[in-house]
């Protein structure tokens, strides 16, 4: 019986270290306005969040609408980028199933949008409201679109999926 007491002595005991240790972390690694010890505050729970720590600069919000894009860049499309973006722009229908789609997908990523062309990568699977509006029935179908997101011309590079026959098929 002793023998029992003793280890459950001993597993408490061990708890407590453990979250005195944790404790401990936590007081080292965030200020304290006083210098009461760790123990002290390891045994009350808080009812206010950790506050984040402060990041960079590099890390900015997300903004609500989508931001203006410089003209020759390969993005995924969202609701907005058609009237945000200057310039010529083209909606490419992709599906991640497909070998011709990747093999479009890799050289605009490999090389680079043409200049002055905006791609905008469309899922083909989710977007079937976009599918309709356009009239794309094939994936790897390339939509050049104007400001108001009025079809232009479509293309479709599914024999030749390449950045050179996207250049080619520019209206």
């Amino acid at each position: 019986m002793r023998t029992r007491i003793t280890g459950i002595a001993a597993l408490v005991v061990a708890g407590g270290l453990v979250l005195a240790g944790c404790a401990s972390t936590e007081a080292a690694s965030t200020p304290s306005a006083s210098s009461t010890p760790a123990m002290s505050d390891a045994s009350t729970p808080s009812a206010e969040p950790m506050a984040p720590e402060e990041t960079s600069s590099s890390m900015e919000p997300e903004p609500s609408e989508p931001a203006a894009v410089a003209e020759g860049a390969y993005l995924d499309y969202s609701d907005g980028a058609i009237e945000a973006t200057p310039g010529q722009k083209a909606l490419f229908f992709h599906a991640s199933w497909c070998p011709q789609c990747r093999a479009l997908d890799e050289d605009l990523r490999a090389m680079g949008a043409p200049d002055d062309l905006t791609v905008f990568k469309v899922d083909y699977d989710s977007r079937t409201d976009l599918r309709q509006k356009y009239g794309v029935t094939l994936q790897t179908t390339v939509v050049f679109v104007d400001d108001d997101g009025e079809q232009i011309s479509s293309s479709v590079l599914y024999e030749d999926p390449s950045v050179d026959s996207l250049v080619a098929a520019i209206p």
